[in-house]
Formats: C-alpha cells, sequence, structure tokens
C-alpha cells in the first residue's frame, strides 16, 4: 500500500511512526505532505526513506490511500489550492475534527472518504480513535483502514456519523481534561508544602494505580469511590468539596461545548 499524508503535523507523524513500526507501509512508498519548508530537513531526519514535499508544488499523488491531517480550520482553503486531481480507486481518510464526509467529498470531487478522529495518546501507539465511511466503501476496505488506526491504539466504527463530533469532544479532547485536574492536583501538592518533582510523582503515580484498579475490578466507579471515601474521612471532605462546586456538571458542561464547537467547525 502506497500512502500519501497530507498535513506532517504530530497527529500526521504519529501515524507514520506507528505503520511503519507495524511495517504496514514501507518507507519508499510513505509520502508527507507538509506546507511549512522550515520543517523538512526535520521530517527528513524522521523519514530519510520517504518522500517529503510541500504542498504548493505536489501536482500528482501516487497513493492509495490520502490521509487528511490539517486543522479543520485551513482545510477549505488547502483544498481549493490543491494542484492534484484524485483518482477514481484512492480513498481519503481525513482526521480532522468536525469536518463532515459531505464536505470532503463536495470539496475534493471525491466520494471515497472515511472520517475518524484519533487522540494524542496514538503517539505511544495507545490511542483510540473512533471512525465512520461514506456509502460504496466495501467491507474489506474498512478492515484495512481498520489495521491502519488500530497501530496506534484502538479503533470503534461508528455507523452514527453525528457521533463522532462526540467522539472528539470525549475521546480527543480528554487527553487535555485530564493534564489539568492533574496539574491541579500538582499544585496542591506543592502549596502543602511538597516538592513539585516529588508532587508530580505522587500524582501521576495515583493515576497510573487509579486506571488499573478500574480495568481490573469488576466493580462500578460509585463503588471504587466509596472504597476510599470513608465515612468522616479527608476524601470525604474533598469530595464534599466537589460536589458543593458542582464539578461533575462543569466538566460534562466543558464536554458538551467541545462537542459544539466540533460542530461549528463544518460551517
Amino acid at each position: 500500500m502506497k500512502i500519501a499524508i497530507i498535513g506532517a503535523g504530530n497527529m500526521g507523524l504519529s501515524f507514520s511512526k506507528s505503520f511503519l513500526k507495524y511495517e504496514l507501509v514501507k518507507p519508499e512508498n510513505l509520502h508527507l505532505i507538509t506546507r511549512n519548508e522550515n520543517k523538512i530537513s526535520k521530517i527528513s531526519e524522521e523519514f530519510p526513506k520517504s518522500k517529503i514535499s510541500i504542498a504548493d508544488e505536489v501536482s500528482e499523488l501516487d497513493a492509495d490511500l490520502i490521509i487528511i491531517a490539517v486543522k479543520p480550520q485551513d482545510f477549505q482553503k488547502a483544498a481549493e489550492n490543491f494542484k492534484f486531481n484524485l483518482k477514481e480507486n484512492q480513498m481519503i481518510l481525513s482526521i480532522m475534527a468536525g469536518i463532515k464526509i459531505e464536505k470532503i467529498q463536495n470539496l475534493l470531487n471525491h466520494k471515497m472518504v472515511v472520517r475518524a478522529m484519533p487522540n494524542s495518546p496514538t503517539l505511544l501507539g495507545m490511542g483510540i480513535t473512533g471512525y465512520t465511511a461514506a456509502e460504496g466503501i466495501s467491507f474489506s476496505q474498512l478492515i484495512n483502514i481498520e489495521r491502519l488506526l488500530n497501530s496506534t491504539g484502538r479503533s470503534v466504527y461508528l455507523e452514527n456519523e453525528d457521533l463522532l463530533d462526540g467522539v472528539t469532544a470525549l475521546s480527543g479532547s480528554g487527553p487535555a481534561y485530564f493534564y489539568y485536574i492533574i496539574d491541579a492536583m500538582i499544585k496542591a501538592g506543592t502549596e502543602m508544602g511538597i516538592d513539585e518533582n516529588l508532587s508530580k510523582l505522587f500524582v501521576k503515580q495515583t493515576m497510573l494505580g487509579a486506571y488499573h484498579l478500574i480495568n481490573n475490578s469488576e466493580k462500578n466507579l460509585e463503588d471504587l469511590i466509596k472504597d476510599v471515601a470513608s465515612k468522616g474521612g479527608t476524601t470525604e471532605a474533598a469530595l464534599k468539596t466537589f460536589n458543593e462546586k458542582d464539578l461533575k456538571q462543569i466538566l460534562k458542561e466543558g464536554i458538551l461545548n467541545a462537542e459544539k464547537r466540533a460542530k461549528e467547525l463544518n460551517g
């Protein structure tokens, strides 16, 4: 399979590394395309056997799969400036937030589109990606796409494209929510006099342990909370403050606003 990636930023390059790591594409069959000339030398160092191009100079794309990884705000302008024509049998995989399949089809005048929403842990092969496809794409073609997506972590097929905006808000943006909470916990530690590096260690290991408990316990989240929060204890005091400030509702409202923004990106 020959793969071209338009938008060789963090996500595009992390996909490239995963494909090469699992030998899903040969280095010489990978074409990385960027708008930024200053990035060429750095990308070339990381991918010495692959083809690297400036977007404005690409007049033909020799690829079975073209991954579009540009910023959603830049897509319309980028699509209008593409100098190449797509062949009927070429597949498009979009990993842009918010941009619907129909808009991609119209701007590229091309029907074969799969839309996916990965998240940043794909950098470590621990991401999760929701994806959906336009009508007319065969089961075998979808299996090939899934193999590629699974090289970056896990993937889930969604029949209803509208759910992808929710996936964007939940898992696409989700890592930042955890970082935000972790940052608050670390800062609370330093306010209590704990050295910052030590505070980071306590919080990160606590997060890691909690993740494994969720994954390995048959208890639901409510029961896991009760296991920690003994009556009249320290955890109960913290949870009481969270409930008084309606922290759970604030988090939900933030996530719903992320979904709203995803929908706005389609224009």
